[in-house]
């Protein structure tokens, strides 16, 4: 989703509100699937609990870095986020359906977090750079 909405060319604000509607709507759908199969158990309850308190403190926390943050930086960031969600998620399909033996199925997990580092590695220097340029400028 954040390569869509990055890719529409959304400001800050546009993007953090589609992600933000996107993620709703998988929760209201992943519950109601949860309410369906009977799933929700008194141990999901004392994780809920265990659970507010990070919310709280994280959200508040989380909008105040966010305004801070450059659009391009945080759409980095996402994307970032993302792409280890999904070379985890891939990692587990290829365990569950036993294509791959479980240590090495997380070879997709290290493969996307190494090229993901060498990109984050490449937008921060060339940032870097240009900070760097701009600062002898202006001196």
């Amino acid at each position: 989703m954040a390569i869509l909405f990055n890719n529409q060319g959304l400001v800050k604000n546009e993007f953090r509100a589609g992600l933000a509607l996107v993620r709703v709507a998988e929760v209201k759908r992943d519950r109601h699937r949860v309410l369906q199969l009977g799933l929700f158990i008194a141990e999901s309850q004392t994780i809920l609990l265990a659970l507010i308190p990070s919310v709280v403190v994280g959200v508040p926390l989380g909008a105040n870095l966010i305004r801070r943050l450059d659009a391009e930086t945080f759409r980095r960031i996402c994307m970032s986020f993302d792409a280890w969600v999904v070379g985890f998620g891939f990692s587990r399909v290829l365990i569950d359906l036993n294509l791959v033996d479980s240590p090495w199925a997380y070879g997709v997990l290290v493969v996307t977090l190494l090229i993901d580092a060498s990109l984050l590695y490449v937008f921060f220097s060339g940032q870097r750079a240009a900070s760097n340029r701009a600062n002898d400028d202006t001196s």
